[in-house]
């Protein structure tokens, strides 16, 4: 594995206000941004406007990205997290709307209805979890982050991540259960 930031070349550029280099960044970036803040704030509208700021944040600061002090990607992630968690404080007494699950591609219309329903069982229960359970499954299972870079975006080590991981399954299973989805737990 290289150590050189697949990111560093398009950052330089950016970091010189080139337009389209932004346009590719975020082509390139908004579908995982996207994906984090709709699963940790449970809503797309509230999502997109941290993807908007993540982005202007990203438009601001590229002249100062120093290549190889950290990777671009954890560097968006921290930064999308803090912003969702802004906005998760400044608002706990709102209900958070479902996350629908995608069917998988060629899935028939009744396919696609249960996936919706478990989609959106599944993030009401997310959506109860603490903070920083729904963090450490969104990253791992939704972001598909391996354990150490996980671990590293929310300034724990491994053996705390897999620890509230642990924790987190069984709070979301017991959700779950509670709410009478037991088939959710395949």
């Amino acid at each position: 594995m290289s150590d050189t930031d697949p990111d560093d070349a398009l950052l330089a550029r950016i970091g010189r206000h080139d337009a389209a280099a932004v346009r590719e960044m975020v082509a390139r970036k908004l579908p995982r941004v996207l994906a984090l803040a709709t699963r940790m704030l449970g809503d797309s509208g509230e999502a997109q406007d941290v993807a908007q700021e993540v982005f202007m944040r990203l438009w601001k600061h590229a002249a100062r990205w120093q290549p190889g002090r950290a990777r671009f990607d954890t560097w968006l992630h921290r930064v999308a997290l803090n912003l969702c968690y802004d906005r998760l404080r400044g608002a706990r007494e709102q209900a958070m709307e479902p996350v629908p699950e995608q069917a998988a591609p060629g899935a028939g219309p009744e396919e696609a209805l249960d996936a919706a329903a478990q989609g959106a069982r599944v993030g009401a229960a997310l959506a109860k979890l603490p903070a920083r359970q729904r963090e450490a499954l969104v990253l791992q299972y939704y972001q598909e982050l391996p354990n150490g870079e996980a671990a590293a975006l929310m300034g724990i080590s491994i053996e705390a991540l897999e620890s509230l991981l642990a924790r987190a399954r069984r709070n979301l299973r017991d959700l779950l259960m509670q709410d009478g989805h037991h088939e959710d737990l395949r």
